[in-house]
């Protein structure tokens, strides 16, 4: 019996990319899981593609906080219990901070931010009851630096550290774990799916996502860090110049932000 064999597992943003291979790796380990994103018949092509009777599919805006109560019980009540809360879902962003709606940098914020405090406020109360508990949030290398064209969804991720920092401090008397991962250049549909400054989506696909790490092996390490029960940790192409940016701003900051000011947005 492997660590993830009988765990129920919530994934939002499972409708593609991370959330995707994060599921078919759970499906081959045995867990129950619960998958959400907004797009019910692509929610239902994984998981015809899963092949598993234990995976649930429970649609899920997360522009639409007012139906969270709901979908918690819900998912809740899909198999009894929930062990390991992944919040994945989210969008990207592309644009000046001066060109950029101020409706563009609430979106975003409500979207990568505030539906995963929500959601998580909302389940809480279920892992302090069983006094056992998992939350991951998957945040980004740009939770920890700062490039141009990305000011919206950097500050998103760069909250996302803060909050659940905070929470790991209250919580592990629960027994409640809190993981924060920051992925790197994944080939996902992340940039496609990117806002621009008046909130239209981009439809480009960056050279360095195109490039980017296989999904099916950054859901293994992520799963290889749950697992261990990292409070944070990088994944995606080992060595490679994110990996090499989040540890330069690390241990020279200065020098990191002079590099970061010049970087040609992809």
């Amino acid at each position: 019996m492997n660590y993830y064999t009988n765990k129920t597992v919530w994934i939002t943003g499972a409708s593609s990319g991370i959330g995707e291979a994060l599921t078919y790796e759970l499906v081959k380990l045995g867990a129950k899981i619960i998958i959400s994103a907004r797009r019910q018949e692509e929610l239902k092509r994984v998981q015809q593609q899963a092949g598993a009777a234990n995976v649930y599919v429970l649609p899920l805006d997360l522009e639409a906080a007012d139906t969270f109560p709901t979908k918690v019980q819900e998912a809740i009540s899909a198999f009894s219990q929930i062990d390991i809360m992944v919040h994945n879902g989210g969008i990207s962003q592309r644009s000046k901070v001066k060109d950029t709606l101020p409706a563009v940098q609430r979106k975003v914020m409500e979207v990568d931010y505030f539906s995963y405090i929500e959601l998580t406020r909302l389940l809480l109360p279920h892992m302090q009851q069983r006094q056992t508990g998992h939350i991951i949030a998957i945040s980004s290398v740009m939770g920890k630096i700062g490039t141009p064209m990305r000011s919206a969804y950097a500050a998103a991720k760069h909250a996302l550290h803060g909050f659940f920092d905070c929470l790991r401090a209250e919580v592990w008397r629960d027994n409640i774990k809190v993981t924060l991962i920051m992925p790197g250049y994944i080939r996902t549909q992340v940039s496609l799916n990117a806002v621009t400054a008046s909130g239209e989506k981009l439809n480009e696909l960056g050279k360095n996502i195109g490039h980017g790490y296989p999904a099916d092996k950054t859901a293994q390490q992520i799963l290889k860090a749950i697992r261990k029960g990292k409070f944070e940790k990088y994944v995606g192409r080992p060595f490679s110049q994110e990996w090499m940016a989040v540890h330069l701003m690390r241990l020279f900051p200065s020098l990191a932000i002079k590099v970061f000011k010049n970087a040609v947005p992809e």
